[in-house]
């Protein structure tokens, strides 16, 4: 059965904090299952203050066990490590933000998701974690170039790729000029679908620090005696700062993206702060984006966004995806 596409609007609001109904991760997590498909996760399980079976966010290894676990049950995952310090991103959050990408599709596709190796993706920014090629390629068959300025990064992100036996879904690319985004990682003649980033928040390591202690305090986590970690969910320089934060990064990504106009259906990125919504719509149409998309996201009493933009009509998206044979499924 055909998916519903998205609202055409240029806004795309959530009615209250969910997640997308196709995400796995609605409702309570279920324990049982999870250790079952993890043992490593039994040692991690907590009572919360309301006597529900959860997890200590605080602490960086049972993070890391809690998504291998997601990971394993949910998406068939079987090996998945990263290096001490690197992001440990929330599954949840990472899914929903590729079910959303799927309705864009879905819209310039008859209200069908396009699946399948023909649809290519770009994720700028992959991390050692590898969480969206995963997810991606497990929901939907799409084939993903992943890519990173760090080199251990890609090297965690290949081993997972390896062990899992995904080579022929997922490729990986160094990107040798950090100043770069798009130039130097999209040849020429190859085209993809859709580009996606989890852009770094930060502007400094020092607001990166600050802003863990205040989401701790907020969590009533503070505790003078306990040595809590210093970033929540890890994270080395590149993946949580850059000059200029959040707001300069996405920037970044505006201004390179009109050179590869033709080379990409959709360009997004996450959003994390509602106030860089209005600057980078702005930028995207002097730029000569002819569509842009905010799709809002939530997660508990977090919420968040995508933008997505495309420098081609509506018209000549879905003869694209017409062309590709990315309506059919693989």
């Amino acid at each position: 059965m055909p998916s519903k596409p998205p609202n055409r609007t240029a806004h795309t609001a959530s009615a209250k904090a969910v997640l997308h109904p196709r995400n796995r991760h609605g409702g309570r997590y279920d324990f049982p299952r999870l250790i079952a498909a993890c043992p490593a996760l039994a040692r991690f399980v907590i009572l919360n203050p309301y006597g529900k079976q959860s997890i200590d966010f605080a602490d960086p290894e049972a993070v890391k066990v809690f998504n291998r676990a997601l990971l394993r049950l949910f998406y068939g995952i079987e090996h998945w490590d990263i290096p001490a310090g690197y992001l440990c991103p929330p599954v949840p959050g990472r899914a929903d933000y590729l079910h959303g990408l799927a309705d864009l599709l879905a819209a310039d596709n008859a209200g069908v998701i396009p699946r399948g190796k023909a649809v290519r993706v770009l994720d700028i920014g992959t991390g050692a974690n590898c969480i969206f090629p995963l997810i991606g390629h497990r929901e939907y068959g799409w084939r993903f170039t992943g890519s990173d300025i760090d080199a251990t990064a890609l090297a965690s992100a290949e081993a997972i790729v390896r062990a899992n036996r995904l080579g022929g879904a997922i490729e990986l690319r160094r990107q040798a000029d950090p100043q770069k985004l798009f130039a130097g990682l999209i040849q020429a003649g190859e085209r993809f679908e859709v580009t996606l980033c989890n852009p770094p928040f930060h502007a400094s390591a020092a607001e990166a620090s600050s802003g863990s202690k205040r989401k701790w305090r907020n969590l009533g986590k503070l505790d003078p005696k306990r040595k809590l970690p210093l970033l929540n969910f890890g994270g080395q320089a590149a993946e949580l700062w850059c000059e200029g934060g959040e707001a300069a990064f996405i920037a970044r990504l505006a201004e390179e993206s009109a050179a590869f106009a033709t080379q990409v259906c959709w360009f997004s990125t996450l959003v994390s702060k509602g106030g860089n919504v209005e600057p980078l719509k702005a930028r995207l149409q002097r730029a000569g984006a002819r569509e842009v998309r905010v799709v809002d996201m939530a997660q508990g009493q977090k919420r968040s966004r995508f933008v997505a933009w495309s420098y081609l009509d509506g018209e000549r998206r879905t003869a694209w995806l017409a062309k590709r044979g990315a309506n059919r499924s693989e």
